[in-house]
């Protein structure tokens, strides 16, 4: 919601009705008043038709000396509803947006970004190697003699190179793009905004899954060391773990990911142990798999040849696709990073890039050097920890099964943190996509606590939805994961292919770089090749038709707004912007007369609209015109104290302009702003702080009404002058709606 949409209309006909002023005479009709424009009123929009009631404000006998009204009533902490203070209790007091300090308190350092943002890829570790691995076991079921586990030596390496030329190329768009936005920004700007909108859809609903898959998984894990008879109650369980993943995401992101890290540091300690210790005890082993892994390669080739080898490394190396996904959450949640930013997001991004790889390969390697095999009811990992733990003890005393359920405990509550990135990510690629006009413009918005909630409250909906499909069934889940994320690094290493290749004039060294990226394209289209193939009939095409359908709303939503926004254009037509100046002084303000308060935006013909409908209904009864208005700091302007003072900036030019123009009719006039994050509030006090000074003053907001009213129009345009209304209202202050149609434009509305 932005106060720009804030305007009034014209061609209003009020009844002829019998208003008595305060001095008891009958005052003169408002319709006869009204049958003769002073301003010529353009036929786009206008107030709509209907009885209209209004108030003025009350008088005392004298009309210089007006007795005072009724103090407004304010609210403080200590009056506060109870529902009010729940919510404060809960999420926290308001943050000042423009306290250069807020931005050192939200933002984060490299390892602490790392911790909120690097679960998702660490927590891949879980299920992602496994998935490959089970392949290469279960590929010589029925063949006595046959072992085809060998090629796991290739699967490690290869799953470490990806991992590091994925990270890289998202370590170039940190440098490219440094203000975030990840694939969504990139494919935008380097491939059009079509690319842009399908990059954007399939990483909306990556994120949810990021959230429903990790929960579940980690839920599997923690209800393996539970009765079974409990495992009744596991839905409700994980129902219970987004609510609160929610409740501090809208505390706050850092909160959030500060309670989150000693589960993320005993995940990395206890793996730490695992792998280095698997690979220490078996060093001696390393020439025994060299030689397995020659013999092997040379015996599958006599027997399958080369093109069956190739297919069973790639259907191997494609089905642990969910190792790599979360390497894009870094230049997503560029924004979240603490000054240096570009430098702060490459130290996380290699934070990230050196401990998945290790930790991927690490455990596909392990699985090779302690000879594990899938076990029913147990997770190859748990099965790892098992051949290497289990059977150790210290001073006499077993505590191999308790270093094994501490590293699958932290495991499973890993994987809990790792959905904090679908809550950190999600909610900004939606902000992003707002802004752009892709999705309802709330979603750009902040609370105020700076959080995106309505993204966020959002996610933990969608994220709902799924478990109670899937029923919390991981292995449906993982089969719709990996593919969407895939979308997206195709399109980003296609953007940075592109970049490059435009560049190359620039740099001379674009030849290197988009081997890189050309090279990553290739990984990235095999893989979702490949996964489309394995999956579709596994559930993987109700990803591709989810995404689909969302891809298509997204340019619904984007094909209404553009259309309110031709029609509202077409009024800056019908007044000219620029402005005469006065050669004369201005009027002197006079607080004790009557004042209009209007609430205005952007400098443009809807709010020229405004100023002169209100002399139209008004001839003459206003002495005083304030113009007011609100500095929205929504998640595109949130990056540092530069953008608040730009913000700052534009608005006090607006309302400069505002007065300039009622200053060339002859009108006294000043102007008030606040900067904020949720326009009602700011807007209530700064109506409630004029009222004091200009105690007649009455307070104008409009409201766009649409010809043919469809029940989306509420949703995508909040009833922000409504609710405006209801709270000056409540505060003893009054305050009109004025709905300003928005015609269609055609050959008979436009006559």
């Amino acid at each position: 919601m932005r106060l720009s949409t804030w305007a009034s209309g014209a061609e209003l006909n009020l009844p002829a009705t019998k208003n008595r002023s305060s001095h008891g005479k009958a005052a003169k009709p408002l319709g006869s008043s009204m049958r003769r424009p002073i301003y010529p009123i353009p036929r786009l929009l206008g107030m709509a038709q209907g009885d209209y009631t209004l108030r003025r404000p009350s008088m005392s006998s004298s009309p210089e000396e007006p007795s005072p009204p009724e103090p407004p009533r304010t609210r403080t902490e200590d009056n506060l509803p109870a529902v009010s203070k729940l919510r404060r209790f809960l999420i926290g007091k308001p943050r000042n947006v423009q306290d250069p300090r807020v931005f050192h308190t939200l933002s984060l350092i490299a390892f602490l970004a790392w911790v909120g943002l690097g679960a998702d890829g660490l927590s891949s570790s879980s299920y992602g190697p496994s998935e490959s691995f089970m392949v290469l076991s279960r590929a010589c079921e029925g063949l006595p003699g046959c072992d085809r586990r060998y090629l796991s030596v290739l699967l490690a390496l290869a799953t470490t190179l990806t991992v590091f030329i994925i990270s890289y190329a998202y370590s170039r768009i940190i440098e490219h793009f440094p203000f975030g936005g990840g694939g969504y920004v990139v494919a935008s700007r380097l491939l059009g905004r079509n690319a842009g909108v399908v990059s954007g859809s399939a990483l909306i609903v990556d994120y949810v899954l990021t959230i429903t898959t990790s929960i579940a998984a980690g839920a599997d894990a923690i209800y393996d060391f539970l009765p079974p008879e409990w495992s009744r109650g596991k839905l409700i369980a994980e129902f219970a773990v987004i609510g609160i993943l929610v409740l501090m995401n809208l505390r706050g992101v850092r909160e959030s990911v500060t309670v989150l890290t000693p589960i993320f540091l005993t995940f990395v300690a206890t793996h730490v142990v695992l792998i280095l210790g698997v690979v220490i005890s078996r060093w001696g082993d390393f020439h025994v798999v060299t030689t397995e892994f020659t013999q092997g390669l040379h015996r599958d080739m006599s027997l399958i040849g080369f093109a069956g080898v190739a297919a069973l490394f790639l259907r191997a190396y494609s089905m642990g696709a969910g190792t790599y996904t979360g390497i894009e959450a870094v230049s997503n949640g560029l924004m979240i990073m603490r000054e240096p930013k570009v430098e702060t997001g490459k130290r996380t991004m290699a934070l990230m890039a050196v401990s998945l790889a290790l930790t991927a390969g690490g455990i596909t390697l392990g699985y090779l050097l302690m000879d594990v095999h899938p076990e029913p009811g147990q997770t190859m990992n748990g099965v790892l920890a098992q051949h290497f733990m289990g059977a150790w003890t210290v001073g006499g005393v077993h505590i191999g099964k308790g270093m094994v359920v501490l590293t699958l405990l932290a495991e499973a509550l890993l994987l809990f943190v790792a959905a904090q990135t679908g809550f950190i990510d999600g909610p900004r690629v939606m902000a992003n996509m707002a802004s752009d006009s892709w999705l309802p413009h709330r979603f750009a918005q902040l609370s105020d606590r700076l959080t995106m909630q309505n993204g966020v409250v959002l996610m933990g909906g969608a994220s709902l939805l799924a478990l109670l499909y899937t029923r919390g069934d991981v292995t449906t889940l993982v089969l719709m994961y990996s593919i969407n994320v895939f979308v997206t690094f195709s399109l980003t290493e296609m953007s940075m292919c592109r970049f490059w290749f435009k560049g190359r004039d620039k740099h001379p060294d674009w030849k290197k770089h988009i081997s890189v990226h050309i090279t990553g394209l290739t990984l990235c289209l095999t893989i979702l090749v490949v996964n489309i193939y394995e999956k579709f009939w596994e559930g993987g095409w109700l990803t591709l038709a989810v995404t689909s359908l969302l891809i298509g709303l997204c340019f619904l939503i984007r094909a209404h707004y553009q259309s309110v926004q031709r029609n509202l254009k077409r009024l800056d037509q019908e007044f000219p912007l620029q402005i005469e100046p006065s050669k004369s002084e201005p009027r002197a303000l006079e607080p004790r007369q009557p004042t209009a308060v209007l609430l205005v935006g952007a400098y443009a013909g809807l709010g020229i609209h405004s100023l002169l409908t209100i002399q139209r209904l008004f001839p003459n009864y206003y002495k005083n015109f304030v113009f007011i208005s609100v500095g929205v700091i929504d998640s595109a302007t949130f990056k540092n104290i530069d953008e608040v003072e730009e913000v700052k900036e534009r608005t006090e030019t607006a309302l400069a302009r505002y007065v300039a123009l009622a200053h060339s009719f002859g009108l006294a006039a000043e102007c008030r702003f606040s900067i904020g994050t949720e326009a009602v509030a700011e807007a209530v006090k700064l109506c409630v702080a004029v009222s004091k000074d200009y105690p007649r003053a009455m307070f104008f907001a409009g409201k766009l009404i649409f010809e043919d009213e469809k029940w989306y129009q509420r949703f995508l345009h909040n009833e922000t002058a409504y609710q405006l209304q209801r709270r000056l209202q409540f505060s003893g202050l009054n305050a009109m709606v004025l709905p300003v149609r928005v015609l269609e434009a055609g050959p008979n509305k436009a006559a």
